[in-house]
Parts: C-alpha cells; structure tokens; sequence
C-alpha cells in the first residue's frame, strides 16, 4: 500500500470543520479482586479516572492527529466535564471558539467502567451514558449564517450526529445549497435521510440496515443492494458503510461497489470510536482531493489500528504512514 502514503501526505494542513455533538468520554479505572457478598456483583478497587473528547469531539481529535487544522462547532455544558472537554481539544491543536457554553444544560457524559485484575489487560465492564439532548436555541437561520460562514473558510465538513440536539438538519440542508464546492461528510445515528445534499455519508451496517428497514445477514447481495438505495435516497455522491469484522462497503454513483476487507487482525481491542477514526480519515482524503476508494482504503487501515486501542482513541500520521508502508 505504498501508493497510498502520498494520501496520507496530502492530509498535513488540510483545514477541517467539524459540526456536531461534543461528548464527554469518562473513563473510571480499577482492578477486581473478588466478587462481593452482597449480591453477585464484581468489586472495583477505584484507581483513577480520566476524561477524553467523544462524539464530536474524538472525530475532531483524529483528524488533528492526522495533521488537519481543525475548527469544532457545537455545545458543552458549564460544567466540570465540558470543561475538560475543551481543555483537551485545546491541547490537540483545535479551535474551540465556536463551542459554546450552554449554560442551560449540562454536557453529555458516556462514563465507562475499565477493569480488570493485576495480570490481565482491562476491559469495559460497563457504560453509564448520562446524554439530555439540547433544546435548540437558534432558529435554523441563525446555526445556518454560522456553520454557513466556517465553512467558507475550510476545505470539507464533518458532521457528527449523535442525536443530541446539536446538528439541525434544516440548517444543514440550507447552508449546503449554497457552500462552496467542498465535501461534507455525515456520520449520523438514526437520521441519515434528513441530511439530502452531503457529499458522503459513513453509516455502520446496523445504521444502513434501519435506514432500509432489512437485516443483511452478511449477504453481500443485500449490501449492494441497500448501498445503492441509501445513494439514491440521501443524493450523496460516495457512500462507505463500515461492517465491522466484514471490512467496508464503498459505493459511487456511476461506479461498482468496492468492498474492502478488515486491515489487520481480527483480535479486536475496543471498538469505541473507531466509527470517529473512519470519518476523519475519510473526510480528510476527499478534501485532499483523494480518489474516493483510495480515501475508503486510507480510512480501512485507520479503523484497523484504532480497533487495537483500548477506549476513545486516535490513530496518528505516523502509525498510519507506517501501517500502509508494512502493508
């Protein structure tokens, strides 16, 4: 894959906005030792916790990690977490002046509880998400002038759609009919259709199976067939559906399905985030003026390496520079 190292060379300097809803990924670590006489649950001896930008806010993180200046719009909370929230964006390079502080709500925390004992690796035993959607506070004109006016500045869009109240289709929809002629990549949990006009689109297999309202069932047949009304239906040039241990589905108008299988080994770590790895990677390769399926391919072996880390990870320029060039 050493012809895709150029790709990835492309990606330093590109400027990305990405829109969407910032969460707070809290980590609490400990290790178990016995299970308690209570009832039949596992005791955590507590040893620390740590808070990471999810959502949003690891897509974010990936693309600057890949060399991208980054631009993040959307809402924390005044709170402890949405603090450390923007403190860590700070600090990977991203502008964060177009966060804002909504004091009427708190920000979203997915708490997650790693734990393991003094030998083995830890894993995530449990998930607490405490996720209130924000209530709009601007007419869709309003985000529209906005978003409308960042994006002006940058050379593609990421929009993170968790369905938190963030992202308002309407203004999506109106500011894309007149930005200029950049891609706009969506990755949204349960309202893909709502989004006509996005350049591409980044759906998991358990996301396009609801759109179409069928299961698959690992029916590659199924896959096209799904792809090309999805295409059809959104009006987006490229659609990439990613399939976990299937690989990924790459679908153009006008060009045959591409399916591209898993990079790397099967031994999966942690799947958290790696859905923000692919479309940062992936959106990073269009705006770069990367052929779609090479960009598809780029955005595989990322996934690929994410997958190996434990919890809300990034995967950096040189891990993927290496990984193509061992490939």
């Amino acid at each position: 894959m050493e012809d895709l190292s150029s790709a990835v060379d492309a990606f330093a300097g590109r400027r990305l906005l990405v829109w969407g809803d910032f969460v707070a990924d809290r980590f609490l670590h400990g290790s178990t030792t016995r299970v308690s006489r209570e009832a039949p649950a596992l005791v955590l001896r507590y040893e620390g916790e740590e808070v990471r930008p999810g959502g949003a806010g690891n897509a974010a993180l990936n693309a600057a990690a890949l060399g991208a200046q980054v631009t993040a719009c959307g809402f924390v909370g005044d709170d402890p977490a949405g603090e450390a929230l923007l403190e860590a964006l700070a600090a990977a390079g991203i502008n964060v002046e177009n966060i804002a502080c909504h004091r009427d709500g708190a920000t979203p925390v997915k708490t997650r509880v790693m734990a393991g004992g003094q030998h083995t690796v830890r894993q995530q035993i449990l998930r607490i998400d405490d996720e209130t959607p924000w209530v709009q506070s601007a007419p869709s004109s309003v985000v529209a002038a906005t978003i409308g006016e960042l994006a002006a500045e940058v050379d593609g869009v990421m929009i993170s759609d968790y369905g938190l109240g963030t992202v308002c289709a309407a203004a999506a929809r109106e500011w894309m009919a007149t930005t200029p002629n950049i891609p706009v990549v969506l990755d949204s949990r349960h309202r893909l259709l709502e989004f006509a006009g996005v350049t591409a689109a980044t759906p998991n297999e358990a996301e396009a199976e609801e759109v179409v309202r069928r299961a698959f069932a690992n029916d590659l047949g199924a896959v096209e067939t799904a792809g090309a009304e999805i295409t059809d239906r959104l009006g987006c040039d490229h659609l990439l559906i990613t399939r976990g241990s299937h690989g990924m589905a790459v679908f153009s108008r006008d060009q045959n399905p591409a399916h591209l299988a898993t990079h790397g080994t099967h031994e999966i770590a942690d799947v958290t985030g790696a859905g923000d790895t692919v479309i940062a990677s992936f959106t990073l390769g269009l705006a770069a003026g990367v052929e779609v399926l090479r960009a598809a391919q780029v955005a595989n072996v990322a996934a690929g390496l994410a997958v190996l880390k434990y919890g809300t990870a990034t995967v950096t320029t040189a891990e993927l520079l290496g990984a193509l060039r061992g490939a």
